[in-house]
C-alpha cells in the first residue's frame, strides 16, 4: 500500500499558502504597488477566457443613458419624459446615469479626496483597520473572497453601513470620516427619489418601492485600484451582478467600468458630475 499526495493537492496547498501570506501583510494590493513590483503574484493571474476584452462600441446607440433629473420636481412633463427614460434604460440596460441629481459636485469631489486619502495612509496605520470581520462598523481588506474566489481582484476595499444605523464617527477613519457620513445623507435623498421614478415607471404609487423598505439602508463601498504593472494578467472587478436594490456608483476620472449588453462589454465613460444607477438583483426578484 502507498501513500502519496497529489499535484492538485500541492497546488492547492501552495496557493493556500500564497493567499495567507499575502492576506498577513494587512497591506493589500496598495502594499504591493508600494514595493514597486513588476510582476504580479500569480495568485491574481485570471484565466485569458475571463479577462475582459475593450468594447466594441462606437455610436450614440450603444451608450449609457444620461439622464437629467434638474427640472423633476418642478415640472410633470418633463417628470413624465424622465420616467419614460428611466423604464427605458432600465429594461434595455439595467444601467443609466443621472446628472443634476441634487448632490453639490463638491460633495462628490470630497468623497474622491477622502477615499484616496484613506488609501494612501502609510500602510502601519491602516492595518490596525485590516479585518475581514464584516460585524465591525469599518471593515477594510482586500478581496473579501480571498480564500474563495478562483484568482484575486487587483483592488482594495473598505466599507461601511450608513443606514439605517449610521456608525458612531469615532468608528470611521478620522480622514474621510465626515465626508462618508455627508455623502450617506446625500445618497439617501437622492435613492428615495430615484425609487419614486422607478415606482411611477412600473405604474405603481411613488412611495411603493419606498414603503417596501428598498430605501431603508446604504452599504458605502469603496474600491481602490493601484496602478498595475501587468494589466493584461488581472482584472479589477470580475465580471458580476449587484445583490442590492440599486446601486449608486461614482466613478474617478479613470474610468473602466463596463456592462455587459448582448454579448457585447460596453464601457460607461466618465461624466463630469454623474452617478451610475446599476438596477440591483433584490429589486428584480422584486417586481
Amino acid at each position: 500500500m502507498g501513500f502519496g499526495v497529489s499535484v492538485s493537492e500541492e497546488v492547492n496547498t501552495e496557493r493556500v499558502r500564497e493567499l495567507k501570506e499575502f492576506d498577513d501583510t494587512k497591506a493589500g494590493v496598495k502594499g504591493l504597488a508600494d514595493q514597486g513590483i513588476t510582476k504580479i503574484p500569480r495568485v491574481f493571474h485570471h484565466p485569458p477566457d475571463e479577462q475582459v476584452k475593450v468594447s466594441t462600441s462606437g455610436g450614440e446607440a450603444d451608450d449609457i443613458p444620461v439622464i437629467d433629473l434638474a427640472e423633476v420636481d418642478k415640472d410633470p412633463s418633463l417628470r413624465q419624459g424622465v420616467i419614460d427614460r428611466i423604464k427605458e434604460a432600465s429594461e434595455k440596460w439595467g444601467f443609466f446615469q443621472v446628472v443634476n441629481h441634487g448632490i453639490p459636485v463638491t460633495v462628490l469631489e470630497d468623497l474622491k479626496d477622502g477615499v484616496c486619502r484613506f488609501y494612501e495612509q502609510d500602510t502601519e496605520v491602516k492595518k490596525d483597520l485590516y479585518t475581514r470581520d464584516h460585524k465591525k462598523p469599518f471593515v477594510y481588506n482586500s478581496n473579501f473572497d480571498i480564500y474563495s474566489s478562483p484568482a484575486l481582484s487587483w483592488r482594495d476595499t473598505f466599507f461601511c453601513y450608513l443606514a439605517p444605523n449610521p456608525p458612531k464617527p469615532q468608528d470611521l477613519p478620522a480622514v474621510c470620516r465626515d465626508i462618508l457620513l455627508e455623502y450617506g445623507t446625500w445618497v439617501m435623498k437622492l435613492g428615495i427619489a430615484l425609487f419614486e421614478l422607478l415606482s411611477e415607471s412600473l405604474g405603481l404609487h411613488p412611495n411603493h418601492l419606498k414603503d417596501m423598505d428598498c430605501a431603508k439602508g446604504i452599504i458605502s463601498l469603496c474600491h481602490y485600484y493601484p496602478a498595475c504593472p501587468e494589466p493584461e494578467l488581472t482584472l479589477g472587478t470580475i465580471k458580476h451582478s449587484d445583490n442590492s436594490f440599486l446601486t449608486v456608483l461614482l466613478q474617478d476620472h479613470i474610468g473602466g467600468l463596463q456592462v455587459l449588453y448582448q454579448n457585447t462589454w460596453i464601457d460607461i465613460a466618465p461624466e463630469p458630475g454623474a452617478l451610475v444607477v446599476n438596477i440591483g438583483d433584490f429589486l428584480q426578484c422584486s417586481l
